[in-house]
C-alpha cells in the first residue's frame, strides 16, 4: 500500500478515535428516521463514511460522510450521475456502475420496515483507480447501539 495512503488512513482513524463519546456532535447529516441528500463538492469522492444505530430510534442510524478531492492523474469527471436506488426491506450490496466513484448519497427511511432505501451518486473519471474500503467498529454501548466507520481510499 502507498506510504501516503496509509497515513491518510491512519490520521482519518486517529481523528475518529480521539472524538467525543457523544454521538451527538459529530455533524449528522440527518435526524432518525429522516431522509437526506449529501453530495461531495465538484471533483471530490466520499472517503469516510460513520453512522451511529439506535433501537429505539426505529432501528435507525444517523450518518455523517466526510469527502476527499480525487489524485491530480485523474483529471475532472467526465459525468456523473445518481445510479439505481436500493430498495428498503430488502439485502443489497452496491457498486457505481461504469467504474464510478461514491461522490454522493441519498437515503429516505420508512417506518413500514424499519429500513432505508439508498441511491448513490457516482462520477465516471477517464482514468481509473482503485477504490478499497474497510469498515472499523469504534464503540459498541450494548445491543441497541453502536457507531460504525467506513473508510474509503484511492489506491493510485
Amino acid at each position: 500500500m502507498n506510504p501516503v495512503l496509509l497515513a491518510s488512513a491512519l490520521s482519518l482513524l486517529a481523528t475518529v478515535a480521539a472524538q467525543s463519546n457523544d454521538h451527538y456532535d459529530m455533524g449528522w447529516v440527518n435526524g432518525y428516521r429522516q431522509g437526506f441528500n449529501f453530495q461531495c463538492p465538484h471533483g471530490e469522492v466520499i472517503v469516510a463514511i460513520r453512522s451511529y444505530f439506535s433501537e429505539n430510534e426505529g432501528s435507525d442510524r444517523l450518518w455523517s460522510f466526510e469527502c476527499q478531492p480525487t489524485p491530480e492523474n485523474l483529471g475532472e469527471p467526465s459525468d456523473c450521475w445518481w445510479d439505481d436506488i436500493n430498495r428498503a426491506g430488502l439485502e443489497w450490496t452496491s457498486t457505481c456502475t461504469r467504474n464510478g466513484l461514491v461522490a454522493g448519497v441519498q437515503s429516505k427511511y420508512f417506518e413500514s420496515v424499519l429500513d432505508r432505501e439508498w441511491q448513490f451518486y457516482c462520477c465516471y473519471y477517464k482514468r481509473s483507480c482503485p477504490y478499497s474500503c474497510m469498515y472499523v467498529l469504534t464503540q459498541y454501548c450494548g445491543h441497541d447501539e453502536e457507531a460504525v466507520c467506513q473508510f474509503c481510499y484511492l489506491l493510485c
